[in-house]
């Protein structure tokens, strides 16, 4: 076999000795370390797991503050349409006129051909119809023949904005209905 000394002997038989107690200790440590990573280890994938469910939750919560605080501008923006809606409502609207012999009389004077349907003119209707009788309006050429003092006086008088006349452009079709063109009438101006 091998040739040793006594002294090698020795040094072998230390090392052994040395090793198996390096050994021993790194293996009772090592157990330590291992069974302190993995509950370690499980403590941080749990921790992640909490950490995505809140994030989750937080872009939910986030999205929904998003969609409420657009629905409230939406809001505010309908109140101020509501309010600015109320107020013209108030400052426009005329009230409705029982019905009076007036108003039987301007029905027989239609009928026998006294006066025109001003109500087929859009922007006018039966209630407007009405009210330009009151003031003196019972056909077409009096529409057409109002000037344009005539008319910002009437559109004061009636509680309409300046210049709702000519945007409703009631001149044009006072003048097709006088001429009997109702169904270009229809076509340009339903």
């Amino acid at each position: 076999m091998f040739d040793f000394t006594t002294n090698q002997w020795a040094i072998i038989g230390l090392v052994l000795i040395l090793g198996w107690l390096l050994g021993l200790f790194t293996m009772a440590g090592g157990r330590k370390w291992k069974s302190g990573y993995l509950v370690e280890r499980n403590r941080r994938i749990e921790l992640e797991k909490q950490q995505a469910t809140y994030e989750d939750r937080l872009a939910a919560h986030q999205a929904q503050a998003d969609r409420l605080a657009i629905l409230e501008k939406e809001r505010a923006a309908q109140d101020a349409r509501i309010a600015e809606l109320e107020r013209h409502r108030t400052t426009t609207a005329a009230p409705v006129a029982p019905v009076t012999a007036a108003t039987a009389g301007s029905i027989a004077a239609a009928a026998s051909g006294q006066r025109d349907d001003l109500s087929l003119i859009f922007g006018i209707g039966r209630g407007g119809e009405q009210r330009l009788n009151d003031l003196g309006i019972y056909r077409y050429k009096d529409i057409l023949a109002l000037s344009a003092a005539d008319e910002a006086d009437l559109e004061a008088r009636l509680g309409m904005e300046r210049g709702e006349i000519a945007e409703e452009r009631w001149r044009e079709q006072a003048d097709l209905l006088a001429r009997g063109k109702t169904d270009e009438h229809a076509r340009l101006f339903a």
